[in-house]
């Protein structure tokens, strides 16, 4: 399980960093999990983040020491994101994908699945569940109402290093950020071989340029050389 001192670093460093790594979350006697494959960076100074908007009782929780749960209300469902180093910044985690191992066998998909169906009750295709942040959490069964402000907890709900790094991350503009509010930062973080399975693939827009859009870096550089980009 990451500790609280994990998420003590800097945003951009940590959105970078969780790419591979699997949230956990027990429901009843089921362990559902998702592996991380493309989460954002946001910062208190900068216009595309709710704490820039100011201190308010729903946002505490962005203030709250790193590795406090950050949810809200997004298009109708629920949003997760984790407090990072320094009061205000955060990371978002964007889209995910099912993830199978002793703790959290094949039959756990199911659950998932029962938990976000398609429109009409029909099954939702399994790499599809989590691929955006509210589908994420429908399927991992996360709700504002139970985890906003809290910590993580390691018999509930904990993000854990189970050893999967990409080679390759894209780097690129966020979502849904409105014109004039910072939306040209490039604090968003995708694994490029799974891009396809992410809220949206940056390599697949046609109007993104590389170098200007969006950028492909190798895991092996330092986190440094994502945060000259700020």
């Amino acid at each position: 399980m990451l500790d609280a001192d994990y998420f003590d670093r800097d945003a951009l460093a940590l959105a970078r960093d969780l790419i591979g790594k699997v949230i956990r979350h027990r429901v009843g006697g089921s362990w559902l999990a998702a592996r991380v494959i493309e989460a954002e960076a946001y910062y208190r100074r900068e216009k595309g983040s709710h704490a820039s908007l100011g201190r308010t009782p729903s946002r505490e929780a962005l203030f709250m020491p790193p590795g406090t749960i950050y949810m809200y209300y997004s298009r109708g469902g629920d949003s997760l994101n984790v407090s990072a180093r320094g009061a205000g910044n955060a990371v978002l985690i964007k889209s995910g994908l099912p993830f199978t191992d002793r703790r959290s066998p094949e039959k756990n998909v199911r659950v998932m699945q029962a938990n976000n169906p398609l429109p009409g009750g029909r099954e939702r295709p399994r790499d599809k569940l989590c691929s955006g942040q509210t589908l994420l959490c429908r399927s991992l069964g996360l709700s504002v109402a139970q985890w906003n402000g809290r910590p993580f907890d390691p018999r509930r709900l904990l993000i854990e290093d189970v050893g999967q790094r990409p080679d390759r991350l894209i780097q690129a503009r966020r979502l849904g950020i409105p014109e004039g509010r910072d939306e040209h930062l490039l604090y968003r973080f995708v694994d490029f071989d799974l891009a396809r399975y992410a809220t949206a693939n940056p390599l697949t827009r046609r109007a993104w340029r590389e170098g200007i859009e969006y950028r492909i870096v190798a895991t092996g550089r330092s986190a440094r050389d994502g945060e000259q980009q700020k």
